[in-house]
């Protein structure tokens, strides 16, 4: 089980992460999404014993994380940035590995090697950003890890192999039983592949839950009224986000939805629409900027 208790990370004095707690059961996937810069890769480096936590702890099975080899050697760290000895074919990089983690398996790797395609004794440095990505994910797979910590793993991968690398890890989830964290860009592999679901928005979590509640506290409603509308008009309700144009108003709100539907049919508008929010809607919404209008730049 992956712990992160009331994480703090500041580099020169610029806080990159704040109070973030997670956890992470065995047996299932969790998923970061946020915007670049948004702290994704800092909470996972903390998670993974790469940073020490300013404050708060970093706990795996319940033992700190940082500088602690023996939690290390049960765990494999995809980081955004692949490392593998200068020259090393997929092989000889394996075989590095193993000398780090007793449980490696050579009968995964060449098992998987065939899955994927990819010739073992090929040097990784001729290999295409998204081989060199299956590559490492074979070889940390072939280790046999009880915690799994995955940084855009899916980055480079066409969609036949991201499909293919999804069935790899919920099939070894539901095998092994390990807890697996991974951070994307890609929504609807997050929507996918997780049971929970996290979005890290100012450095804080603007939302947490899982994976099919999400949106049940949200939802948009477009409205058509007799005359126009202002911001003002809709006191009462928590908007996420406000748009109006003329008599057409669009809304994002949170609550439940039902309540929130019949607010504003006492409203009484000439036309009410509702529609639930996916995630890359919801992670849209809550990214700074997101409400630009950008009419009013060009116009």
């Amino acid at each position: 089980m992956i712990e992160l208790k009331n994480i703090t990370k500041s580099f020169d004095g610029k806080t990159a992460v704040e109070d973030i707690s997670i956890k992470v059961e065995n047996g299932s996937v969790y998923g970061l999404v946020g915007f670049n810069g948004a702290g994704k890769t800092t909470l996972l480096k903390c998670a993974a014993g790469v940073y020490k936590p300013d404050s708060g702890q970093s706990l795996i099975d319940g033992r700190n994380t940082f500088d602690c080899a023996e939690v290390r050697q049960r765990m494999f760290y995809f980081s955004d940035e692949q490392w593998y000895p200068k020259y090393a074919s997929l092989l000889k990089t394996a075989q590095y590995y193993a000398g780090y983690y007793p449980d490696f398996s050579f009968d995964t790797l060449d098992k998987l090697c065939e899955v994927f395609s990819l010739d073992k004794k090929a040097k990784l440095s001729s290999f295409s950003k998204g081989m060199l990505r299956q590559a490492i994910m074979i070889i940390g797979m072939s280790a046999n890890p009880s915690v799994i910590l995955l940084d855009e793993a899916f980055d480079g991968l066409d969609p036949a192999v991201r499909a293919r690398m999804n069935s790899m890890i919920l099939d070894y989830v539901a095998e092994k039983g390990c807890s697996v964290l991974i951070s994307s860009h890609y929504l609807r592999e997050i929507s996918d592949i997780c049971d929970r679901v996290a979005l890290i928005n100012g450095k804080k979590i603007a939302l947490e839950c899982s994976v099919d509640d999400v949106g049940a506290d949200r939802c948009r409603f477009r409205l058509v009224f007799e005359d126009e509308k202002s911001e003002s008009d809709f006191a009462g309700l928590d908007i996420i986000k406000f748009r109006s144009d003329g008599k057409m108003i669009t809304l994002s709100l949170r609550g439940d939805a039902d309540e929130n539907e019949a607010k504003l049919r006492a409203m009484n508008p000439l036309l009410l629409e509702k529609f639930p929010l996916t995630l890359e809607e919801i992670f849209l919404e809550e990214m700074e900027g997101s409400d630009y209008d950008f009419r009013e730049i060009f116009s």
